[in-house]
């Protein structure tokens, strides 16, 4: 799989030379492309953003800018369909089954906005080329500063679900979100006593029957 981001803040994404995610790009299971953004815009200072028509705060991000990033990106990727994800405040909430679904893709682009956003017509425009699916998600109901910090928690929900990322795949099965309405239940490690809290008896009993029912009750529960 191939993970690209456009952004005018390439040093942002130095966290994926870490821990499994790093592994997993030195192994050859995921390919990571960070492309600057300024090197597809004109002009001596290189700018992104203009006002915004209509009048209002802040600064909007150019189509033409966008539009050029992205050509450049199809043309020099082998992948048939590209997963085109604009990263926006205004975008559906990203969940775990979204995570599942692009962890299957050839080649995923983040497309990290700044400023007031990006010009909707990057997302218009896109969503009428076949070789796009394009995907408008937030991270969640607040604003962040722009979409790097984002991208790097999306890429690392979907990476971690590439076969091989994770040492064990076991431990993907019971994790929280994976079944819908259903977190993942309590876990405890050694001491069996810690400042005068204790392991719950049913985890010491090794009768596995009851450490499974007591796990699905714990998982059904809202907390």
């Amino acid at each position: 799989m191939k993970i690209s981001a456009l952004t005018i803040f390439p040093e942002y994404f130095s966290p994926l030379e870490l821990s499994l995610i790093g592994k997993a790009s030195k192994s050859g299971l995921v390919n990571f492309e960070i492309l600057d953004l300024r090197e597809f815009a004109s002009g001596v200072h290189r700018s992104v953003d203009d006002t915004p028509y209509g009048g209002g705060a802040g600064m909007v991000m150019r189509p033409d800018v966008w539009g050029e990033a992205i050509d450049n990106f199809a043309t020099n990727e082998s992948a048939t369909v590209i997963d085109l994800v604009i990263l926006t405040p205004s975008g559906r909430r990203f969940t775990q089954r979204d995570a599942q679904e692009l962890s299957e893709s050839e080649a995923i682009l983040f497309a990290c906005g700044r400023y007031e956003g990006i010009d909707a017509r990057v997302e218009a425009h896109y969503r009428k080329d076949e070789r796009f699916r394009v995907h408008a998600l937030s991270l969640g109901d607040f604003v962040l500063n722009g979409g790097e910090v984002a991208a790097l928690a999306m890429i690392e929900a979907i990476t971690r679900l590439i076969p091989g990322v994770i040492g064990n795949p076991s431990s993907l099965l019971e994790e929280s979100h994976v079944s819908e309405g259903f977190l993942e239940y309590p876990v405890y490690t050694k001491p069996p006593i810690w400042r005068d809290l204790e392991v719950p008896d049913v985890l010491l009993s090794g009768n596995h029957a009851a450490i499974a029912k007591w796990r699905g009750e714990k998982s059904a529960q809202d907390r």
